[in-house]
């Protein structure tokens, strides 16, 4: 499941939970659904956090010659 699923089935949720009309059995199902939906959204983000640093990392790396030393 990718991070946009894990989201909408979170609004979904949501919606179930705030219009009330389920049970009590039913509402724990969702809230334990969603707090697995969470950890992967929690889980997709840090690995994407991961490689905005290493991306960031090689742009640090990137030096930048003047013009006039650029060889013809």
């Amino acid at each position: 499941m990718n991070y946009e699923e894990a989201v909408k089935e979170l609004e979904n949720i949501l919606s179930a939970l705030e219009g009330g009309d389920i049970s009590l059995d039913e509402a724990l199902k969702l809230f334990e659904k969603s707090v697995e939906l969470s950890k992967v959204c929690f889980e997709k983000l840090k690995q994407t956090e991961g490689k905005v640093e290493i991306i960031k990392k090689q742009l640090d790396e990137i030096t930048i010659k003047p013009f006039d030393d650029i060889e013809n």
